[in-house]
């Protein structure tokens, strides 16, 4: 497709495509992938009983979905009040739910209630170039920023809760990653995902929305077929070193308007580079430290 083709396009085509707005498409909703070692189940553990009505309601009281919210996108929308997100503490234990609608709004995200559980793919070609995406234009936080291959949360359901070789976490990636770029769930074996570390950061978005996320970050090295869902993803592009070098220079100049979300940054400024060199030498497992979570 169109999006596919525009991956393998030289760096400075990233600030012309920022230019373009995508039209906002009819709402598809995704199948849901297999997961790998465990099914992904629609069913979540006991006292997500709750309809997403009543989930609804709940956020929003009597105004209901219309009316705050009137403005956005339906498939936004819908994850944003059905998606149950893993609330943790500082030290990643689980201590309860909520509905990402909840889990950033900055009213919530500085009451100090709301730090969840997230992800962050990071996904190589045998060219050990890394994929990166531009979020759609639809995203209720960070719309149109440049991120690594895949963000998002592992939800509370039975799947995606497993601590046992964070098993949950791999589930849910391979889960979004089918969602968002079309990859299918034989392309990447949950237990080829190799979790390097964790960060804790907070970022606003504008001055409603933000992120309190304790975030995994997962590595692999897999060459796939690529096939992006709009609702979710504006371009796609794989870059070497240099390139990704040159896209931070452009971000930082605020050159084509380019932007960069904030965890991929932190991830740029603190780790990136260092694991990229286990990437090419093929030692990603000497660089795995899941004890320390980074406060950044």
């Amino acid at each position: 497709m169109a999006a596919a083709a525009r991956s393998l396009a030289p760096l400075s085509s990233a600030s012309a495509s920022l230019g373009r707005g995508l039209a906002r498409a009819s709402a598809r909703i995704a199948a849901p992938s297999p997961s790998g070692l465990l099914p992904v189940r629609a069913l979540a553990l006991r006292g997500r009983g709750r309809s997403s009505f009543a989930a609804t309601g709940a956020v929003m009281g009597k105004a209901g979905i219309v009316g705050a919210d009137a403005g956005m996108d339906a498939v936004q929308r819908r994850l944003m009040f059905e998606d149950e997100c893993i609330l943790v503490d500082e030290q990643d234990n689980v201590v309860g739910h909520d509905s990402k609608y909840n889990c950033h709004l900055m009213e919530k995200i500085n009451s100090g209630h709301v730090l969840h559980r997230a992800f962050s793919v990071f996904l190589f070609n045998s060219k050990y170039e890394l994929l990166l995406q531009q979020r759609s234009a639809t995203k209720v936080t960070f719309p149109l920023v440049w991120t690594n291959t895949c963000c998002s949360h592992p939800l509370y359901r039975e799947s995606e809760l497993i601590e046992e070789k964070y098993l949950g976490v791999r589930n849910a990636a391979q889960r979004k990653l089918f969602d968002e770029l079309g990859i299918q769930a034989e392309e990447l074996p949950v237990d080829q995902f190799i979790p390097l570390g964790k960060m804790l950061y907070k970022a606003p978005s504008d001055g409603k929305w933000g992120e309190h996320e304790l975030d995994y970050l997962l590595f692999m090295v897999r060459d796939v077929k690529l096939n992006p869902n709009p609702e979710e993803v504006a371009d796609i592009k794989y870059v070497n070193r240099d390139e990704l070098k040159q896209l931070l220079k452009m971000a930082d100049a605020g050159e084509g308007g380019i932007k960069l979300s904030p965890w991929f940054r932190l991830v740029v400024d603190n780790f990136l580079m260092g694991w990229w060199d286990h990437v090419e030498r093929g030692t990603l497992a000497e660089a795995v430290d899941m004890k320390t979570i980074h406060k950044l």
